[in-house]
């Protein structure tokens, strides 16, 4: 059984993503005694980010950059809270053909992330 799911991200500016997390997409950061570090938590989500500044690029990875589906209760509601906080939308809100009312996100950093409800949900 999986219990939880965390995420484990390379940024090449931690206080800059930390913002980032914090400001657009509305996570809490979460200081640890280790300066290389910072985890992000919203509701159940959780993200691990290191800073490292060497590391390739998530742009680089093209289609690749996808490191997380996160299934919410309201997409509808989510989408116009990230709107409003100037979020960087790869993919507007619509109904797909499996069944889920998503869309998707490009962090600061080049991450996506896509979010997600049940299309009968709404």
């Amino acid at each position: 059984m999986i219990r939880r799911c965390r995420y484990v991200i390379a940024v090449p500016d931690l206080r800059r993503a930390a913002q980032y997390y914090r400001d657009v997409l509305g996570f809490e950061i979460i200081e640890i005694p280790d300066s290389g570090w910072r985890f992000f938590r919203r509701d159940e989500c959780f993200i691990m980010a290191g800073e490292c500044p060497e590391a390739l690029s998530p742009g680089a990875l093209g289609d690749h950059s996808y490191f997380a589906y996160l299934e919410v209760d309201d997409a509808e509601a989510l989408y116009a809270d990230l709107l409003e906080r100037g979020a960087d939308f790869v993919k507007t809100l619509r109904v797909e053909p499996w069944g889920m009312r998503e869309f998707g996100i490009r962090t600061i950093d080049g991450h996506r992330i896509m979010f997600g409800s049940p299309a009968n949900a709404s």
